[in-house]
């Protein structure tokens, strides 16, 4: 049987692979080669099926998820993910211009300007606010009142709507059918706790995100994760610059004196900020915003909040030139991600994000430096045309899951990423099935020979 006509390929490069594996869906479920390829793992005309990828994959990211430190960048693609298996159809994007007056045309092309040194081919909506923000300071510079206030009144208007957007994507997550809504939040706790449940033994799971929206949130308290953030406080956090690495223990009952690590527990930072945090004078913090409100101004609307308005909320990144991620909070939270992956021995994860911030890109380019890092790069595609270089630069320390099959939440999560509640009974099974039958029972009740993965390597 052929493949689909005009399917989309997908690349596949773990382990031993030297080069990334293109395989294309065929209508029947299986997979084919797009190309004639020495694949050590495959016998020749062997009809490829999600099994046998498993086979080759699971057990390479069940090693490197028991890493001494393990990261997670999670970018848009999540988002879409996770709102596509709710309501059939992809998160809102950010579309629009900040501004329809006099400054719009020539916004629009510092933004295309900027996007271009960048090293993207068109820019965004968050390009503009950027420029839209520099030139509205060089107008306040210059005392040009009148102007500086019509566009102010712009910008603002631009993060309403851009607002109403985010949480729209929110509520249409919140709203959908209920039996596809459980099995995407679903696909969403078991994605987070292959990822968090690591061993005492382990530095904590620090979990990184681009996304302005609350469904990293939403998934952790759904699934009982603890989430540390820099921010303090509960009626109305407050964000602290410092990080005293705070923890969560518990004391087992009978022994006393020897707290050990809470499971569940991860550290977490929202690199772009985020839709609830505001800027309060000098201070940021975030507001009690229901997931999926229809519309934020109601809630900026609370004592302590002073004079904010939607022009003062904390979602949109400055990330264009290394000056503008110098400012407060954006500093503090890539200098987190900088001491989190630029470790020896550290695995970090990315997932959906499409490698067009240059300056998380530079951050993961100088963990790379050191020999003991690997970066896992899961995304539906490279529409950026960044991750094949970057593999091609760093062959041993990259492995690759890009394209629709691979990078699907749902099949990505029963097939490729390690059952992190059950890997130590079954590894505990193993040890008790060879100590009764002999050294050949497998796992699974068959013999090593059938080619089940051995998932010790969690232990």
């Amino acid at each position: 049987m052929e493949p689909t006509q005009g399917a989309p390929v997908n690349l596949l490069k773990v382990r031993d692979d030297h080069h990334p594996i293109c395989f294309r869906a065929k209508d029947d479920g299986t997979f084919e080669l797009c190309e004639v390829a020495d694949v050590s793992w495959l016998s020749d005309g062997q009809e490829i099926k999600l099994k046998d990828i498993r086979k080759h994959v699971e057990p390479w990211l069940t090693a490197l998820f028991q890493s001494e430190h393990l990261s997670l960048l999670a970018g848009s693609g999540l988002t879409h993910a996770v709102h596509e298996m709710a309501t059939g159809e992809l998160a809102a994007g950010m579309s629009g211009n900040v501004t329809d007056g006099d400054y719009k045309d020539k916004i629009i092309a510092a933004a295309e300007v900027s996007a271009k040194a960048a090293g993207r081919d068109k820019s965004n909506i968050e390009d503009q606010f950027r420029i839209a923000n520099e030139l509205l300071r060089g107008m306040e510079i210059v005392q040009q009142t009148d102007k500086a206030n019509a566009l102010r009144n712009d910008v603002s208007n631009a993060l309403k709507v851009l607002a109403k957007s985010i949480l729209q994507s929110e509520g249409n997550i919140t709203s959908a059918n209920e039996n596809k809504r459980v099995l995407a939040f679903n696909a969403l706790i078991t994605f987070l706790m292959s990822f968090s449940s690591r061993t005492g033994t382990r530095d904590r799971l620090n979990i990184f995100t681009t996304n302005y929206d609350r469904l990293l949130e939403m998934g952790a308290e759904l699934a009982g994760l603890h989430l540390l953030d820099r921010f303090v406080g509960n009626l109305m956090p407050i964000f602290r610059s410092s990080r005293l690495d705070l923890d969560m223990h518990y004391n087992p009952p009978g022994i006393r004196g020897e707290p050990r690590y809470l499971e569940g527990v991860a550290r977490f930072s929202k690199l772009h900020g985020s839709i609830d945090w505001v800027q309060t004078e000098s201070d940021i913090r975030r507001i009690g915003l229901p997931f999926g409100a229809k519309d934020v101004e109601p809630f900026l609307d609370a004592p302590g909040l002073g004079e904010v308005t939607s022009h003062r909320l904390m979602i949109y990144p400055n990330a264009a030139k290394d000056r503008e991620t110098a400012e407060y909070p954006y500093v503090e939270l890539f200098r987190d991600l900088a001491a989190a992956v630029c470790r020896p021995n550290s695995t970090l994860v990315t997932y959906g994000y499409s490698f067009g911030d240059e300056h998380i890109n530079r951050v993961i380019r100088d963990m790379l430096t050191i020999p003991s890092t690997h970066l896992v790069v899961i995304s539906r595609d490279d529409n950026l045309g960044r991750i094949l270089p970057l593999a091609e630069e760093r062959k041993s320390q990259v492995s690759l899951l890009v394209g629709p099959q691979l990078a699907d939440l749902a099949t990505l999560t029963e097939y490729f990423l390690p059952k992190a509640a059950i890997d130590k009974a079954t590894f505990r099974m193993s040890e008790l099935l060879k100590q009764r039958y002999g050294a050949e029972f497998s796992p699974h009740g068959g013999t090593k020979s059938d080619g089940q993965a051995d998932t010790g390597a969690t232990t």
